[in-house]
This record gives C-alpha cells, sequence and structure tokens, in this order.
C-alpha cells in the first residue's frame, strides 16, 4: 500500500474508530511486522508492576479539613464519544464544582504523546475545566490521585513515593474483558495494589468483594435525564443497536446475529446501528458512528426498541434507551440486573432468536406503554448521588490526613 493510500486508510480508521482503533491498528501491524503476536495491552514494559513488590509510602497531601484538593487523573484511550470517559468527566466536573482542582493526566500507554488529546477533550467534554498534560512529562504536586482504567493503576503503583492518596475509579471487573491470561492477571493484580476503590455501580462492587476481599465505596449508576427525553410528536417505528464490532463484551456478533433474524421476521422496521461503524451487515440498515447526546437523543426518538448488549457491567445505553421512551433489550444475567432495575426493560437469553424475539416484545411493549411512561419509569435516576459519593470519599480520606 503507498503513501497515500495508508494515509488515507488511517484517517478512515480514526474516524470510524477514533484514536484507540488507530492505535490499535498500528500496533498491531507492527507486531506483525516484527514477528511478535503478544496481546496488545496498551501498558508500556517498564510499566508493569508487581503487587508484592510496590512501594506503598502515599500519604494524602492534605489533612487540612475544608481545604480546596489538587486531584491528578490519570486516563488513557480517550476517544470522542467514549462513554466511560464522560462518566469519569461527570466525576471530575463533580470535583471542580466542589472548589477543587483538577489535572489530567493522559498516559498513552503505546509511547506516543498525552497532550494532542487537549483539543478533542475540550471538544467533547467542554464543561470540564482541568488542565491537561502529558504524564510523560512527570507526575506531581496533587494532593490525590485517580487512576481510571487498569493500565493506569498500575502507572500509578509505580510511582509508589509519590505524595498524595491514591484512589481507583473501577467502571467495570476489567479481567473480564480479556480470556485468561498475561492482560487478565496484570488487569486482576491491579485491584491489590492497595488503593481506595470507588465502583461504578454494584457489579464491579460484587466481584471486588468476593474475588479481592475489598470493601468498594459504590457510586451508583445514573443517567442524564435531561438529555435524553422523548419527543411527544415524533412518529417510532425503529430499532438501534449499539454496536461495538472488536469488543467481545458488548456481543457484537450475536446482535448482529439476532437483528437478521428480526429483519427476517419484520422487514418493516427499520434497524439503525451506532458506535463503530458497523460493515458488511447482512440485513439493510442505516448505520451512524459515533454521535453526540444530542444527536443520540434524536436517532432514539425514531425508534421504540433498542438492543443494548453487555456481558460484564451493564451499558449505559440502556437507562439512556429508557430516558428517550425506548424499549430496551438487554442480555440477562445477574452483573446486569445488579445496577438496573427498571419495570419497561425486555430480559432475553443471549441467544440470536431469543433476541429477535425480544425486540418483537419490546416493539409490543411500546406501543402499549407508550414513550412518556417508559421515560417517566427512570425520571428520579440522575448522576447527583455518583458525583457526591466520589467527591465525598475523596474529601474524606485526603482530609483525614490518613493513607489512601
Amino acid at each position: 500500500m503507498g503513501v497515500i493510500a495508508t494515509a488515507h486508510r488511517a484517517v478512515e480508521v480514526f474516524r470510524r474508530e477514533g484514536m484507540p482503533g488507530l492505535t490499535a491498528k498500528t500496533v498491531g501491524k507492527a507486531h506483525q511486522r516484527w514477528g511478535d503476536l503478544s496481546e496488545d495491552l496498551h501498558l508500556l514494559p517498564d510499566d508493569v508492576v508487581d503487587s508484592e513488590r510496590i512501594e506503598r509510602g502515599w500519604v494524602a497531601g492534605s489533612g487540612r479539613p475544608g481545604a480546596p484538593l489538587v486531584i491528578g487523573w490519570v486516563l488513557s484511550g480517550i476517544a470522542e464519544g467514549s462513554g466511560g470517559h464522560t462518566t469519569i468527566f461527570r466525576m471530575v466536573e463533580a470535583l471542580e464544582t466542589a472548589g477543587h482542582r483538577c489535572i489530567i493526566y493522559v498516559y498513552d500507554g503505546v509511547g506516543g504523546r498525552g497532550e494532542r488529546y487537549d483539543e478533542l477533550i475540550r471538544r467533547w467534554w467542554p464543561n470540564v475545566k482541568a488542565e491537561v498534560r502529558d504524564l510523560s512529562a512527570g507526575v506531581a504536586g496533587c494532593d490525590a490521585y485517580v487512576a481510571t482504567a487498569w493500565q493506569t493503576a498500575h502507572v500509578l503503583a509505580k510511582q509508589g513515593a509519590l505524595v498524595g492518596a491514591r484512589f481507583y475509579l473501577a467502571q467495570d471487573y476489567e479481567p473480564y474483558f480479556y480470556p485468561r491470561g498475561a492482560a487478565y492477571e496484570f488487569a486482576a493484580d491491579s485491584y491489590r495494589f492497595g488503593f481506595t476503590m470507588i465502583t461504578i455501580g454494584e457489579m464491579v462492587a460484587q466481584e471486588l468483594r468476593a474475588r479481592h476481599e475489598l470493601s468498594p465505596v459504590v457510586a451508583p449508576f445514573g443517567c442524564d435525564t435531561s438529555g435524553y427525553r422523548p419527543f411527544s410528536d415524533r412518529p417510532r417505528n425503529g430499532v438501534v443497536f449499539y454496536a461495538k464490532p472488536g469488543i467481545a463484551r458488548r456481543g457484537y456478533e450475536l446482535g448482529v446475529l439476532a437483528l437478521r433474524r428480526f429483519h427476517e421476521m419484520r422487514p418493516d422496521v427499520p434497524i439503525h446501528t451506532f458506535g463503530i461503524r458497523a460493515r458488511n451487515l447482512p440485513f439493510d440498515a442505516q448505520v451512524h458512528s459515533h454521535m453526540t447526546p444530542a444527536e443520540l437523543n434524536t436517532l432514539y426518538n425514531s425508534c421504540s426498541a433498542g438492543l443494548a448488549l453487555s456481558f460484564t457491567n451493564i451499558s449505559l445505553i440502556a437507562t439512556e434507551l429508557l430516558a428517550a421512551g425506548v424499549v430496551p433489550v438487554v442480555n440477562d444475567h445477574a452483573g446486569s440486573r445488579a445496577d438496573l432495575e427498571a419495570p419497561h426493560v425486555v430480559w432475553v437469553r443471549p441467544t440470536p432468536q431469543a433476541l429477535a424475539d425480544g425486540i418483537a416484545r419490546a416493539h409490543e411493549l411500546h406501543g402499549a406503554v407508550g414513550p412518556e411512561k417508559i421515560s417517566a419509569s427512570v425520571a428520579d435516576v440522575s448522576w447527583g448521588p455518583a458525583r457526591e459519593a466520589v467527591v465525598r470519599t475523596i474529601e474524606t480520606v485526603c482530609w483525614a490526613g490518613a493513607p489512601a
């Protein structure tokens, strides 16, 4: 492939999958070129640490109750429209609103520079005031540091003598992202570093209690009900699918098989996909990629049913669909039910035909209940309790001056 063709291909991958997708393909090509077929960890070799050998000399940087804090957040894999990063930035905003200063340290994980993410953050999360820094330039001067994924937990644990409390905001039980192997064990070891654990939702907390004997603070799942709401004058007949090819826990292949069977049953119902751009679908569909919340709400308002699959923590999409007056179809398992309690959810066994039948039932339920009542079922759900839990936990640990 020539230089120009390669450049065009890179631009297309970036538009479709964001920086993580481009990085993954670039690293993958490098692995093939050098005969290295190792698992892509997005973690530099020297940053992998051992929980039994790390220094644990950190202490809270401020013991004065009520004093404004400086909190450093270590992030990686930032991509436009990322739901996980949106949740993180909600917590950053909460701390800033409470009078604290936040600094975002970007860890690239493949040796690139972090500064390039500043513009992306300003464009997609404009309410965040935090300064954006490249972690490779050094980390210092904060009262607290927050890891936001297992890779960033390793990076923080490596800085064992750095003054400042340690926190770990866990949005999923990340060993489940991988088959049993090196990445699985590296992710599991990150929960043994001794950081103060804060989980988004009960599913992750349950795993940490059962597998690691931890007692995490639970920040409950929320939803932006002001951004996702039903339009009263919008006809609905479609089904929308959150498509994440290449991410096993999102069940993309299962969703495609289910939608194929549903399309055979109901060829009159339009199908939409969004997320990572779906290709070579075996049915007609309107394919979207990353969308802003406003664009998503408009799309949801053209649909009566939505397919929101996740085999680890529940997808945020399910509650967003409900808020917009759409009936979500969700694969049934204990992890999802731990964090989604709503009357108008169609829980289904994760097989193609069961999901196809579930989508058909969701259309019937939508017609019987109506978008306004569906939306009202989650009207009291907000991110307020989660924001309060994160702010309270960080303030309590830091102002007490106790080790995290």
